[in-house]
C-alpha cells in the first residue's frame, strides 16, 4: 500500500531511504487507484514528535490493499512546544480546520505526556474533544494509542485510568480473547506487544461500558478493543507502532537521568526486552557510569549501537497485520465521496455484521 508524498514532510524522505514504498505525488496522479486519507493527530512531546509520525506512517505503508494512502499529520493547541518544533509543525503539519473541511477516511490519535493529576486538566483536553466530536460523526474509524485511549474512555464513559505501583514497561505476551473480529484476521492468537505507561485501564472497566475487548496480555492487561459497533473507535493501550529501538532510547534517557542526579533510584531494564547479551552490556555501562560519577569524571558514551544489534523485534509483524486489517475495514466502509463515512446499505450500529455472527 503506497504512501503518497503529497507534501514536503521530512518523514516521507526518511522512510524512502529505509526502503519503504513512498510514491511521489506526480506518479500517484497518473494512477487510477482509489485514495484513502488518514489523519495523524500527533500530541507527543517534542523529543518523540517526528519518531511517532514515522512509526505510524511505516505501519500504514506496510498494509497490502491496492490503494494510495495520503497521510495528514496535525496537532492541537494546549501542548508546550519549543520554538524550533513549533516552526516544524507550522511548516509541515496541516491545520485541523482544513482537514475538517476536506474530510478524512481514518484518524490515528497518538499518546501524549501529561503533567496534571487528571486528564481533563490538561491543555489538550478541550481541543481533543473538538477533534473527536467531529471525527465521531464524519470519520469511518478513529484508532487511539495509549493515552488517547485513556482520554476517550474518560470522555465517553467516565472511566478514569488507575495509577500503577510501578511502571508497565517492556514487551509482554498477549492473546486474543472474546469473539472473533475482522481486526484480528490473520493475526497470531498469541503475540508480543510493547507497553510504556504509569497508568492503566483494565479489561473489566472497558467491558462494563460496552467496549469489545479483543486482546489482553497473558496477565490480563487490556490492550485492544473497539466501540460497541466494532469499528468507529479502536482502542490500543500498548504500542504496536514502536520501533525495535524505541524502548532502548527510553531506557537510555532514564539511565542518563539517574547518572545526572535527576532520578533517585537506578532505573530497571524494560521487562522481556533486552536479550541476555544486551542486558549485560547495559549493566556494564551502568557500572562504568556510576564509577565515573563517583570519581567526578565525564560520563562514558552510552553503548546504543552495541545494544541495538543484539535486540529482537517480536511485535512488528502482528502490528502490521492489525493496521492492515484496520485500513481494509476503513476502505470497505468508506464511500469514495469525501465526508460520507459509511457506504450505503451499511448498518451504522453494526457495520461489520458482528451481530449476525
Amino acid at each position: 500500500m503506497p504512501i503518497i508524498a503529497h507534501s514536503e514532510l521530512p518523514a516521507f524522505e526518511a522512510l524512502r531511504r529505509e526502503g519503504e514504498t513512498i510514491l511521489p505525488l506526480s506518479a500517484a496522479l497518473k494512477q487510477d487507484i482509489r485514495e484513502l486519507h488518514v489523519g495523524i493527530l500527533n500530541m507527543m512531546p517534542d523529543a518523540a514528535l517526528r519518531a511517532t509520525e514515522q512509526q505510524f506512517i511505516r505501519l500504514l505503508g506496510g498494509a497490502n490493499q491496492i490503494v494510495q494512502i495520503y497521510v495528514h499529520p496535525f496537532t492541537v493547541p494546549g501542548l508546550a512546544r519549543a520554538p524550533e518544533v513549533q516552526a516544524y509543525i507550522e511548516r509541515y503539519y496541516e491545520p485541523f480546520e482544513r482537514l475538517r473541511e476536506e474530510g478524512l477516511d481514518g484518524l490515528i490519535v497518538s499518546g501524549a505526556n501529561v503533567t496534571n493529576p487528571s486528564l481533563d486538566m490538561e491543555g489538550f483536553w478541550e481541543p481533543l474533544q473538538e477533534v473527536i466530536a467531529w471525527a465521531g460523526e464524519n470519520v469511518t474509524s478513529v484508532l487511539c494509542s495509549c493515552l488517547a485511549t485513556h482520554s476517550l474512555a474518560q470522555l465517553f464513559h467516565g472511566v478514569r485510568r488507575r495509577p500503577l505501583l510501578s511502571k508497565r514497561w517492556g514487551v509482554y505476551r498477549h492473546r486474543a480473547v472474546g469473539a472473533k473480529h475482522p481486526l484480528l484476521q490473520g493475526a497470531n492468537t498469541s503475540f508480543d506487544v510493547p507497553h510504556s505507561r504509569w497508568n492503566e485501564i483494565t479489561s473489566r472497566q472497558m467491558e462494563e461500558v460496552g467496549v469489545r475487548v479483543l486482546v489482553e496480555s497473558i496477565e490480563g492487561d487490556f490492550h485492544l478493543g473497539t466501540s460497541a459497533d466494532g469499528i468507529r473507535f479502536v482502542y490500543f493501550q500498548g504500542h504496536p507502532e514502536y520501533d525495535t529501538t524505541s524502548l532502548l532510547k527510553e531506557y537510555k534517557r532514564e539511565v542518563f537521568r539517574y547518572l545526572t542526579g535527576e532520578l533517585d533510584g537506578i532505573p530497571p531494564q524494560p521487562d522481556n526486552y533486552l536479550p541476555p547479551p544486551a542486558a549485560r552490556v547495559a549493566r556494564e555501562y551502568l557500572e562504568e557510569g556510576i564509577a565515573a560519577q563517583a570519581a567526578g569524571a565525564p560520563l562514558p558514551a552510552f553503548p546504543e549501537s552495541s545494544i541495538e544489534v543484539l535486540l529482537e523485534n517480536t511485535w512488528t509483524d502482528t502490528g502490521k497485520t492489525l493496521f492492515n486489517n484496520w485500513l481494509g475495514l476503513v476502505y470497505r466502509l468508506t464511500d469514495v465521496e469525501r465526508g460520507v463515512p459509511l457506504s450505503a446499505g451499511i448498518d451504522p450500529d453494526d457495520p461489520l455484521g458482528l451481530a449476525k455472527g
